[in-house]
């Protein structure tokens, strides 16, 4: 029987989008010292270090090797994880694995990103499958913008709907000081953002980040010594995919997000999850995706997303918030930004989000999302 697990201790560096004053090293030591710090923990105190980025978008390879200085792996059990954007979130969830498996009690999960020192498109470019996919879907923005098209022409989503979701995202990493763009917009300012592939503008899309995110996971014995309040681990699901450009609907049927969110809420004992979920911290890495992931995790009926926003059920004040970090939209460190959500959902179970903190929070549900449409699900708990 797996042992409970909890995060009991979270990191995160200011998130910009150059970070010229840090390497790579300098830049995870910033995350790896603060959730330390957090837990009152030496690295000492620190059984396993799981680790992941995406290294190729660097250009710089071997990271479990040259900064085990800055992670703390040096003569400790260590794991790198390379799942696209799902990285963080898997670093999470395999920490969590190490933990409830009985074979340590104490795992610092650790997912960054430097963009600024590679080209994060060359990557996706280079990645994407030269047949179906190259010609027309390379990056993330040509794959939203197709499947962006076909959810408005399927359901009469509107392009202000859209805009409303980076209004609430931004308005909300106002009180995120970890937040990459700190700036609110107006529902104008998304519609008349430069445009880069139909329907999909500037400010419907997630930014590039330079940042880095460490959680510690650690085993009932250890957490319950903990200076915070532990965020149990309820339930986990993965899911991965490969649709290609004829392999359509994407965001109309996200078959990877609906189908781990229910095996997540089987194992969590959730039959309405806007009910008994009490915050969410969503990977969408554009406006659109949010929309189509309310109805993909059952928060409401499909086609319903457009409405949902319209409601305001998705605001701080809302009946299931929706990233009150600021989500991906606001920050976007790849390597972390699963793993982010995590810590956030997270923070939240733990009453420590400050001023992004939303009342009561008992039950938080967090999803990383990667290329060919994967996704992982984890919900955390409270005592």
């Amino acid at each position: 029987m797996a042992r409970r697990a909890a995060v009991i201790a979270t990191g995160q560096t200011y998130h910009k989008s150059k970070r010229r004053d840090v390497n790579i090293p300098e830049l995870i030591h910033e995350a790896v010292k603060a959730c330390l710090d957090d837990a009152q923990l030496g690295i000492k105190d620190i059984d396993a270090v799981l680790i992941g980025n995406m290294e190729h978008f660097e250009g710089v390879y071997n990271p479990d090797l040259w900064a085990v200085d800055a992670t703390g792996a040096y003569l400790k059990h260590s794991l790198k994880i390379t799942t696209g954007g799902t990285t963080g979130a898997s670093v999470a969830h395999a920490g969590y694995y190490h933990v409830a498996s009985g074979l340590f009690d104490c795992a610092l999960c650790i997912g960054w990103e430097k963009q600024s020192d590679g080209d994060t498109t060359a990557g996706l470019i280079f990645q994407a499958d030269p047949l179906f996919e190259r010609s027309n879907m390379a990056g993330a923005i040509g794959t939203f913008a197709l499947a962006a098209s076909e959810y408005m022409d399927k359901f009469g989503i509107t392009e202000e709907q859209a805009a409303k979701v980076a209004v609430k995202n931004r308005g909300n990493a106002m009180n995120n000081p970890y937040a990459h763009l700190r700036r609110t917009v107006t529902i104008q300012d998304v519609l008349t953002s430069p445009p880069l592939a139909h329907p999909i503008k500037l400010l419907d899309m997630c930014p590039t980040s330079d940042g880095a995110c460490a959680i510690i996971v650690a085993s009932e014995k250890v957490a319950k010594k903990s200076p915070n309040k532990p965020a149990w681990f309820k339930a986990l699901a993965t899911r991965h995919d490969q649709p290609f450009n004829s392999d359509l609907p994407l965001l109309i049927n996200m078959r990877s997000l609906s189908s781990a969110a229910k095996e997540a809420y089987a194992q969590a004992g959730i039959t309405n999850p806007r009910k008994q979920l009490d915050v969410a911290e969503l990977y969408e890495p554009c406006t659109f995706a949010e929309l189509a992931w309310y109805e993909a995790l059952g928060f409401c009926e499909p086609g319903a997303g457009g409405k949902m926003i319209d409601s305001g059920a998705t605001e701080m004040a809302g009946d299931i918030p929706v990233n009150p970090s600021g989500g991906v939209i606001s920050t976007n460190c790849i390597g972390a930004t699963a793993m982010i959500r995590v810590a956030e959902a997270a923070l939240q179970v733990m009453g420590k989000a400050g001023d992004r903190q939303v009342d009561g929070v008992k039950t938080a549900l967090a999803t990383g999302f990667g290329g060919s449409f994967w996704t992982e699900i984890a919900i955390l708990e409270g005592d």
